[in-house]
């Protein structure tokens, strides 16, 4: 995970252990000013579902992406963290650049759509079909403050979904997937695309991988001396077998004479 502070000099905080602590007090991982944030503020930690976030006893709420969290919340990259006056984005440790994704078949892109998780759109799911603009020139508008402008289409090509955004870089409100500045990448399954206030989930549920299952090994097949117990117990009825033949064998010899 990879914190940046928009706005403000602070450097970049980069974090790898299972939870993050955050708070004004110094024994914190990250730590605030107390103008900010309680002494113990907030943890995300890191299970099966992703990243997520406890609000902790006696701290103020908090805001994800301008929406209050009183308690918990599950949080992906490229949202935006509000504690107080601080503002964090959460990024993914890799950008997005170079990076590809399996060709789908065009009977399976039916299942893609946008959904609009923050900003004036939020709660809108747009399918994507061949292609979608939103923005100054597409059919869904993208409020920026200050009257910006931007257009980020989203299409396919050669079995892979893309996005290219017209804001440059270095603009005021770039484009970014998973908090990462991005003019143009391969999108996949889960993604996040955030400008401005506005943030955007890939939503794929049939281009989701399935888990691998693991079947654990076969038993192989037990011998027969397994089957009858204990191998201490498999002697004794050898040596008990025995020593019955050879009383057997003695009674017959004294009858015998």
């Amino acid at each position: 995970m990879r914190i940046e502070f928009p706005h403000s000099t602070r450097a970049d905080f980069r974090w790898s252990q299972p939870v993050l602590r955050i708070g004004s007090d110094s024994g914190n991982d990250l730590v605030l000013g107390t103008g900010q944030a309680a002494a113990h503020h907030l943890q995300i930690s890191q299970d099966k579902r992703g990243w997520v976030l406890d609000v902790l006893p006696d701290a103020n709420r908090i805001y994800v992406n301008a929406r209050p969290v009183r308690e918990r919340a599950i949080l992906h990259p490229g949202d935006m963290l509000s504690v107080g006056d601080c503002r964090m984005l959460l990024c993914a440790d890799e950008a997005p650049v170079g990076r590809t994704s399996p060709e789908t078949p065009a009977q399976e892109r039916c299942t893609v759509a946008l959904r609009a998780v923050a900003g004036p759109l939020s709660g809108q799911v747009l399918p994507l079909a061949d292609r979608l603009e939103l923005g100054s020139q597409g059919r869904v508008p993208l409020d920026l403050p200050q009257g910006e402008t931007a257009t980020l289409t989203i299409f396919w090509r050669d079995g892979q979904l893309r996005m290219e955004s017209s804001q440059p870089a270095d603009g005021r409100y770039p484009a970014r997937v998973n908090g990462i500045v991005a003019q143009q990448t391969v999108l996949l399954p889960g993604d996040q695309i955030g400008i401005g206030m506005h943030r955007f989930l890939i939503d794929a549920p049939g281009l989701e991988r399935e888990p691998e299952i693991v079947l654990p090994p076969e038993p192989a097949n037990p011998l027969p001396e397994d089957a009858a117990g204990p191998r201490g117990e498999v002697w004794w009825l050898i040596a008990t077998a025995a020593v019955l033949a050879l009383g057997i064998a003695l009674l017959l010899l004294l009858h015998a004479h």
